[in-house]
């Protein structure tokens, strides 16, 4: 469904309402926040002030999300404290940022992680640290607290009506598509358990160790409806699944989502389908990343321009509270920031890094917070699941914020509804993102369909915006070798942002961002112990 047709049917309904016997209530109160953009787009015509001091460090971090924070606690656990990450949002946290209000912890962007298969180490080693992973982070199947592992019931599907458990469509469904799923399903079953000779998984995670099997990787030069269609894959019920798995974890369609991408999505993991989660998503992850960087942080630290002087690195920094400017020289930069800012910030950028760019998309996406007096009812009485899915929608649904206390007795709650825009050009998504009541009455209109009390049990509506959420895997961005300039670095630039990797994924942003410290601490002469 496209969003024009959705709101077209919020207008619709609001003008029934009017000419009914009462008029819909008003909406809730809430904000609308989001990335500082006013900050951010001074970039396109920088007029700041001139530096009035100049600092030293060894290392400077750009950018504050899981890739630097992942940077940064591997420099200090290394022993290497001569840093400094400059941040230019109030505080580090990137997409795994979390708010709360009287009633919860809520997330504002990511709120989970799959159980990390053994060859994201970097990210099993710190759930080990924060205490979450237990025993050995090498074994194939450690225990995990259960405080983190997601409650059941985990997840439902609603759809023509009624909710089921899980989210493969299964309510009258003919046994001609079912058998459709379960061929799909074995098919990802022996993707995971592939090895090539060199002993690489054929999708592994990070995506860096998968297998070079030049059959796989032909997969990343078509999309993944065409994929599914050329393989017979006909199933609704089959598209839609891989098509919400697309808009979930990539911000865009499976027609426009490259094949090996969407395919990664199901077979880079051990399929146990467990996940850790919270009731503020994943920032007990960032918060646990960014104990090692006590004292280490400027917030509200835009770089607007890096120049390479010999053998340092200046960063012109303007510090958005104190209306000033500030230089930075480093004899070591991890460039932790999206790609797509390295034009705007860098004075010389490699034209190969500029080929990379180009042509690369940026997912928007509306995260809502909706406070609600008690939890909604469902016809059949079944208890909230920790992620609620609408099938007929052009949303993703919403997770509960108090699941993980398990309480399913009435009183107040938060769920969170989340929406990529994967309609139409991203430039254009982008410039709806500013209204914050009508993205209130397109949750509440979306939502009233399994809950049609959801308007009466709302006492708040909070709308989170992403401009530029994650990197879209489109077809042929993973594997023709666009990267490879940022995956390598150069002397004394390296790179740490997911979209390295091209998928916005924690393990990818973690990886990243470890491997640019590890580079880092080489090229220092400070031993360390590799966590890749």
């Amino acid at each position: 469904m496209r969003r024009r047709d959705f709101l077209a049917g919020i207008s619709a309904s609001g003008l029934l309402a009017a000419c009914g016997s009462r008029a819909a209530p008003p909406l809730p109160p809430g904000t609308l926040s989001g990335a500082n953009d006013a900050l951010g787009h001074r970039l396109r015509k920088p007029d700041f002030p001139a530096p009035s001091e100049t600092r030293r460090t060894t290392v400077a971090i750009v950018g504050g999300g899981i890739g630097g924070l992942s940077a940064a606690w591997k420099l200090a656990r290394s022993g290497c404290d001569d840093f400094l990450l400059l941040e230019m949002e109030t505080e580090a946290g990137g997409n795994s940022r979390a708010g709360r209000n009287e009633v919860s912890a809520h997330p504002l962007g990511a709120h989970y992680l799959p159980l990390p298969p053994r060859e994201a180490r970097a990210t099993r080693q710190l759930l080990a640290e924060l205490g979450v992973l237990q025993g050995d982070p090498e074994a194939a199947h450690p225990s995990y607290d259960e405080k983190y592992l997601c409650h059941a019931p985990q997840e439902r599907l609603y759809s023509n009506g009624y909710w089921q458990d899980g989210l493969w469509p299964t309510l009258g469904v003919p046994p001609a598509e079912r058998a459709q799923y379960t061929r799909f399903q074995e098919y990802v079953g022996d993707l995971r358990q592939r090895r090539d000779a060199a002993g690489r998984r054929a999708f592994a995670l990070p995506l860096t160790l998968s297998s070079r099997d030049p059959k796989l990787l032909a997969l990343d030069r078509i999309t993944f409806r065409d994929w599914l269609l050329r393989e017979g894959y006909t199933a609704p019920g089959l598209h839609w699944l891989t098509d919400y798995a697309c808009r979930d974890d990539y911000g865009t369609s499976a027609a426009q989502t490259s094949a090996w991408a969407g395919l990664h999505y199901f077979a880079c993991r051990d399929g146990e389908g467990q996940v850790l989660t919270a009731p503020e998503g994943n920032a007990w992850l960032a918060r646990g990343l960014a104990r090692a960087v006590s004292g280490r942080v400027q917030p509200n630290a835009l770089v607007f321009r890096v120049e390479e002087r010999g053998k340092e690195h200046v960063c012109d920094v303007y510090l958005a509270a104190e209306k000033r400017s500030i230089r930075i020289i480093a004899r070591e930069l991890i460039w932790a920031a999206p790609l797509f800012l390295i034009p705007h910030v860098f004075a010389a950028p490699r034209p190969e890094w500029l080929a990379a760019i180009r042509g690369a998309e940026y997912a928007p996406w509306v995260v809502a917070n909706l406070t609600l007096s008690s939890a909604p009812q469902t016809r059949a009485g079944h208890p909230l699941a920790w992620d609620n899915v609408l099938h007929d929608s052009p949303a993703l649904g919403y997770v509960v914020a108090t699941h993980q206390a398990m309480r399913y007795a009435p009183g107040p709650t938060v769920i969170t509804w989340y929406r990529a825009l994967h309609e139409e050009s991203a430039s254009h998504q982008r410039r709806l993102l500013h209204n914050r009541d009508t993205w209130a009455a397109e949750v509440l209109a979306d939502l009233s369909r399994p809950h049609p009390e959801i308007r009466e049990l709302a006492t708040r509506v909070d709308i989170h915006r992403h401009a530029h959420a994650m990197i879209r895997p489109l077809p042929g961005r993973l594997w023709s070798g666009a990267r490879s300039g940022f995956e390598r670095g150069r002397a004394g630039i390296q790179f740490a942002h997911a979209d390295v990797s091209g998928l916005s994924l924690f393990e990818e942003a973690n990886f990243r961002g470890v491997l640019a410290a590890e580079r880092t601490l080489s090229r220092l002469g400070v031993s360390y112990a590799s966590s890749l």
